[in-house]
């Protein structure tokens, strides 16, 4: 018992640093969207947030968000990509 005592703060160190990692935020991803109209349309959505302004993605299975202007590219977010407002067009 004593022996396992003794490692305890090893045991706690090892536990915080897991969640610090575990926990901490990623990078923000790039977020790109394809006009659901005009296909040869992306918009930026890096720094755009869902809502009424902007855009939503439907609860589907569809992609909504992709991580470049491709449709190719990996999957951000699922949904169907609804445009509400202005949004930045990639050149």
């Amino acid at each position: 018992m004593n022996k396992v005592k003794g490692y305890l703060p090893l045991i706690a160190f090892v536990f915080a640093a897991f969640a610090a990692f575990a926990f901490t935020p990623l990078d923000d991803v790039p977020e790109y969207a394809q006009d659901p109209v005009e296909s040869d349309i992306w918009y930026d959505l890096t720094e755009e947030d869902p809502g009424p302004g902007t855009y939503n993605c439907d609860q589907t299975s569809a992609i909504c968000t992709r991580e470049l202007p491709s449709p190719t590219a990996d999957m951000v977010s699922s949904g169907v990509f609804t445009k509400n407002g202005e949004l930045t067009i990639v050149p």
